[in-house]
Protein backbone atom coordinates (compact mmCIF):
# COMPACT_ATOMS: atom_id res chain seq x y z
CA UNK A 1 0.00 0.00 0.00
CA UNK A 2 1.64 3.32 -0.91
CA UNK A 3 -1.39 5.33 0.71
CA UNK A 4 -2.78 3.94 3.51
CA UNK A 5 -6.39 2.70 3.16
CA UNK A 6 -8.84 4.76 5.54
CA UNK A 7 -11.22 3.15 7.44
CA UNK A 8 -13.99 4.49 9.53
CA UNK A 9 -15.45 1.99 11.99
CA UNK A 10 -19.19 3.30 13.22
CA UNK A 11 -19.92 1.47 16.38
CA UNK A 12 -21.83 1.98 19.49
CA UNK A 13 -19.85 -0.54 21.51
CA UNK A 14 -16.76 1.94 22.45
CA UNK A 15 -14.89 -1.34 23.69
CA UNK A 16 -15.49 -3.17 20.34
CA UNK A 17 -14.62 0.00 18.45
CA UNK A 18 -11.28 0.40 20.47
CA UNK A 19 -9.74 -2.80 20.09
CA UNK A 20 -10.51 -2.72 16.05
CA UNK A 21 -8.84 0.39 15.44
CA UNK A 22 -5.89 -0.26 17.18
CA UNK A 23 -5.56 -3.54 15.26
CA UNK A 24 -6.63 -1.23 12.47
CA UNK A 25 -3.62 0.48 12.92
CA UNK A 26 -1.29 -2.20 13.40
CA UNK A 27 -2.35 -3.45 10.13
CA UNK A 28 -1.51 -0.35 8.80
CA UNK A 29 -4.74 1.29 7.93
CA UNK A 30 -5.67 4.97 8.82
CA UNK A 31 -8.34 4.56 11.09
CA UNK A 32 -11.33 6.74 12.61
CA UNK A 33 -13.96 6.29 14.73
CA UNK A 34 -17.62 7.03 15.38
CA UNK A 35 -20.35 6.17 17.26
CA UNK A 36 -23.59 7.25 15.79
CA UNK A 37 -25.09 8.07 12.48
CA UNK A 38 -24.03 12.08 12.90
CA UNK A 39 -20.34 11.20 14.08
CA UNK A 40 -19.78 9.01 10.94
CA UNK A 41 -21.48 11.94 8.51
CA UNK A 42 -18.99 14.46 10.37
CA UNK A 43 -16.17 12.06 9.91
CA UNK A 44 -12.52 14.17 8.86
CA UNK A 45 -11.43 12.67 6.13
CA UNK A 46 -13.85 11.12 3.28
CA UNK A 47 -12.70 7.25 4.24
CA UNK A 48 -12.15 3.96 2.20
CA UNK A 49 -13.66 1.47 3.91
CA UNK A 50 -16.73 2.28 6.35
CA UNK A 51 -16.95 -0.82 8.74
CA UNK A 52 -21.06 0.14 9.58
CA UNK A 53 -22.67 -1.43 13.20
CA UNK A 54 -26.44 -2.64 11.92
CA UNK A 55 -27.68 -1.37 15.50
CA UNK A 56 -26.40 1.76 16.46
CA UNK A 57 -27.94 2.56 19.76
CA UNK A 58 -31.46 3.83 18.70
CA UNK A 59 -30.40 4.26 15.26
CA UNK A 60 -30.50 1.37 12.44
CA UNK A 61 -27.18 1.47 10.86
CA UNK A 62 -29.15 0.16 7.31
CA UNK A 63 -31.03 3.13 7.40
CA UNK A 64 -27.58 4.79 7.91
CA UNK A 65 -26.08 3.67 4.20
CA UNK A 66 -27.77 5.67 1.72
CA UNK A 67 -26.70 8.75 3.34
CA UNK A 68 -23.18 7.59 3.80
CA UNK A 69 -22.74 6.65 0.34
CA UNK A 70 -23.94 9.78 -0.53
CA UNK A 71 -21.54 11.57 1.77
CA UNK A 72 -18.55 9.63 0.80
CA UNK A 73 -18.55 8.71 -2.80
CA UNK A 74 -16.30 6.16 -3.58
CA UNK A 75 -16.18 4.01 -0.27
CA UNK A 76 -17.56 0.55 -0.04
CA UNK A 77 -19.50 -0.28 3.38
CA UNK A 78 -19.27 -3.46 4.91
CA UNK A 79 -21.90 -4.31 7.46
CA UNK A 80 -20.84 -5.74 10.79
CA UNK A 81 -23.23 -7.30 13.33
CA UNK A 82 -23.81 -9.05 15.86
CA UNK A 83 -27.53 -9.93 14.53
CA UNK A 84 -26.37 -11.53 11.41
CA UNK A 85 -29.33 -13.41 8.95
CA UNK A 86 -29.99 -13.55 5.37
CA UNK A 87 -33.29 -10.51 5.55
CA UNK A 88 -30.52 -8.12 6.79
CA UNK A 89 -27.85 -9.04 4.84
CA UNK A 90 -29.91 -8.97 1.56
CA UNK A 91 -31.56 -5.32 2.60
CA UNK A 92 -28.11 -4.23 3.21
CA UNK A 93 -26.72 -5.45 -0.07
CA UNK A 94 -29.71 -3.70 -1.94
CA UNK A 95 -28.73 -0.62 0.13
CA UNK A 96 -25.39 -0.59 -1.08
CA UNK A 97 -23.81 -2.28 0.97
CA UNK A 98 -20.57 -4.12 -0.25
CA UNK A 99 -20.17 -6.94 2.75
CA UNK A 100 -21.59 -8.86 5.31
CA UNK A 101 -19.65 -10.10 8.27
CA UNK A 102 -21.31 -11.62 11.49
CA UNK A 103 -19.14 -10.47 14.83
CA UNK A 104 -17.67 -11.76 17.02
CA UNK A 105 -14.79 -10.78 14.68
CA UNK A 106 -11.64 -9.73 15.04
CA UNK A 107 -9.01 -6.91 13.19
CA UNK A 108 -7.08 -9.63 11.02
CA UNK A 109 -10.32 -11.50 9.90
CA UNK A 110 -11.52 -7.52 9.22
CA UNK A 111 -8.49 -7.19 7.03
CA UNK A 112 -8.88 -10.32 4.85
CA UNK A 113 -13.07 -8.96 4.22
CA UNK A 114 -11.35 -5.42 3.64
CA UNK A 115 -8.50 -6.56 0.93
CA UNK A 116 -11.35 -9.10 -0.30
CA UNK A 117 -13.37 -5.87 -0.74
CA UNK A 118 -10.36 -3.65 -2.16
CA UNK A 119 -9.98 -6.19 -4.46
CA UNK A 120 -13.28 -6.62 -5.70
CA UNK A 121 -13.83 -3.14 -6.58
CA UNK A 122 -10.80 -3.49 -8.91
CA UNK A 123 -12.27 -6.29 -10.11
CA UNK A 124 -15.62 -5.17 -10.45
CA UNK A 125 -17.28 -8.09 -9.18
CA UNK A 126 -19.35 -8.13 -6.46
CA UNK A 127 -19.02 -9.35 -2.91
CA UNK A 128 -20.46 -12.39 -1.69
CA UNK A 129 -22.23 -11.74 2.17
CA UNK A 130 -21.04 -14.09 4.65
CA UNK A 131 -23.50 -15.40 6.91
CA UNK A 132 -23.14 -18.19 9.44
CA UNK A 133 -23.49 -21.85 8.38
CA UNK A 134 -25.03 -23.48 11.67
CA UNK A 135 -29.33 -23.89 11.96
CA UNK A 136 -30.58 -21.09 13.99
CA UNK A 137 -32.41 -21.94 17.30
CA UNK A 138 -36.17 -22.10 17.28
CA UNK A 139 -35.82 -18.38 19.71
CA UNK A 140 -33.03 -17.31 16.95
CA UNK A 141 -35.60 -17.43 13.78
CA UNK A 142 -38.20 -15.87 15.50
CA UNK A 143 -36.23 -12.49 17.06
CA UNK A 144 -34.71 -12.80 13.05
CA UNK A 145 -38.59 -12.74 11.76
CA UNK A 146 -40.09 -10.23 14.12
CA UNK A 147 -36.61 -8.13 12.62
CA UNK A 148 -37.66 -8.92 8.83
CA UNK A 149 -41.45 -7.48 9.99
CA UNK A 150 -40.43 -4.88 11.02
CA UNK A 151 -37.57 -3.60 8.61
CA UNK A 152 -40.62 -4.70 5.94
CA UNK A 153 -43.13 -1.81 7.77
CA UNK A 154 -39.97 0.49 7.68
CA UNK A 155 -39.40 0.40 11.51
CA UNK A 156 -43.48 0.68 12.71
CA UNK A 157 -43.91 -0.68 15.56
CA UNK A 158 -47.96 -0.22 15.78
CA UNK A 159 -47.83 -1.85 11.87
CA UNK A 160 -45.74 -4.72 13.03
CA UNK A 161 -47.28 -5.75 16.39
CA UNK A 162 -50.17 -6.06 14.35
CA UNK A 163 -49.09 -7.59 11.17
CA UNK A 164 -47.77 -10.33 13.74
CA UNK A 165 -50.64 -10.60 15.52
CA UNK A 166 -49.09 -9.16 19.22
CA UNK A 167 -49.56 -6.82 21.03
CA UNK A 168 -47.25 -3.52 20.59
CA UNK A 169 -45.78 -3.59 24.32
CA UNK A 170 -44.98 -7.14 23.76
CA UNK A 171 -43.09 -6.52 20.27
CA UNK A 172 -41.16 -3.89 21.79
CA UNK A 173 -40.03 -6.06 25.17
CA UNK A 174 -38.72 -8.79 22.18
CA UNK A 175 -37.25 -5.75 20.92
CA UNK A 176 -35.24 -4.83 23.65
CA UNK A 177 -33.88 -8.50 23.94
CA UNK A 178 -30.46 -9.13 22.23
CA UNK A 179 -30.30 -11.81 19.49
CA UNK A 180 -30.23 -15.44 20.71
Amino acid sequence: MNEKTRVLIVDDDKVFCKLLEKGLTRLDYDTETASSGTEALGARQTPDIILLDMRLGEESGLGLIPELLACFQGAKIIIVTGYANLATAVSAVKKGATNYVAKPINARDIHGVIQECLAGAEDGEPQAAQIPDESPSLKRLEWEHIHRVLLENDGNISRTAQQLGMHRRTLQRKLKKHAP
